[in-house]
């Protein structure tokens, strides 16, 4: 399975990809961004690449390096804003240039965001936990579909971000949390709160808010089997992954063992989320398994 996000998204296009880069247009403004998936020859020369883009990522002294991967600066090559605003259907997403590649939203991760909407719009009354949830649009897609959101990160300027996302979308109600994934996890457990979707989007190196380490190979399994302890039988989960190495096939392993799912017991699919650029090239992004009734 290969998903895309919907060709109709107009605030959203992969121009062109290769020799390890991306050429993205989100709303008015086109980035170039490193990307090491990119393995072939850019489609267009790069005189038009420096033309259309506005801006282009230049990777630091620590980029490659574990917890530093994505460090670097932007380089502006025309005029643009700081910050700015797209939309996702009835969301409001921010974006905004950081110093770690990333502008505050994962587009290939649109499928989730309508399978979320899907389940919870189905579903009476969901309760749905967003664990590393970033600045949000699942945990506005989960609330849009009518599910009390509790929303966790570790970083308090992207909950701050998420929660801008939130009343730009009209929305409200969500439960913000500042705490490592684990330690509300197991807390979450002991209580006997339960949970009828969960959403884990974990990064391969991470910290808590008071130092926790959180590295995906050593605590993946041991986070998926707590969460099964906060999941109720019928609720949904969604996995998704971006770690080199990881396939399809090892997440869909990793989620039956970890929630002792056996054939016929639940549906799980499992494959990659990716973007086609505007010649046709598919750069696969990450993975994801998702479970539900």
């Amino acid at each position: 399975m290969i998903e895309f996000p919907d060709s109709a998204w107009k605030d959203y296009e992969l121009l062109d990809s290769g020799c390890g880069e991306k050429l993205e247009r989100f709303g008015a403004y086109v980035l170039a961004r490193p990307e090491p998936k990119a393995l072939w020859d850019k489609s267009l020369p790069q005189a038009e690449w420096d033309r259309i883009a506005h801006t282009r990522f230049r990777p630091g002294a620590g980029f490659g390096k574990a917890g530093k991967e994505d460090s670097g600066t932007w380089e502006r090559l025309h005029r643009m804003d700081d910050q700015w605003w797209i939309k996702y259907k009835s969301l409001n997403l921010r974006l905004g240039l950081t110093s770690f590649k990333h502008v505050g939203v994962f587009p290939e991760q649109a499928p989730n965001w309508e399978f979320i909407y899907g389940r919870c719009s189905a579903m009476q009354n969901p309760r749905v936990l967003n664990l590393f949830a970033y600045t949000g649009a699942a945990s506005l897609a989960a609330r849009a579909g009518g599910a009390s959101v509790t929303h966790l990160d570790s970083v308090r300027q992207v909950v701050t971000w998420a929660r801008e996302n939130m009343e730009r979308s009209g929305l409200d109600g969500i439960r913000w949390i500042i705490e490592d994934a684990m330690k509300f996890a197991r807390r979450e457990a002991r209580r006997g709160n339960r949970y009828d979707g969960i959403i884990l989007d974990p990064p391969a190196y991470g910290h808590g808010p008071d130092g926790e380490k959180w590295k995906l190979d050593e605590c993946l399994f041991e986070m998926l089997r707590t969460v099964a302890q906060i999941r109720e039988p019928d609720g949904f989960v969604v996995l998704n992954l971006y770690s080199n190495g990881y396939s399809a096939a090892l997440g869909e392993t990793l989620v039956r063992e970890a929630f002792g799912i056996r054939n016929g017991e639940a549906k799980i699919t499992s494959g990659e989320l990716a973007l086609k650029d505007s010649f046709g090239k598919v750069l696969p992004l990450s993975i994801v398994v998702r479970v539900e009734k």
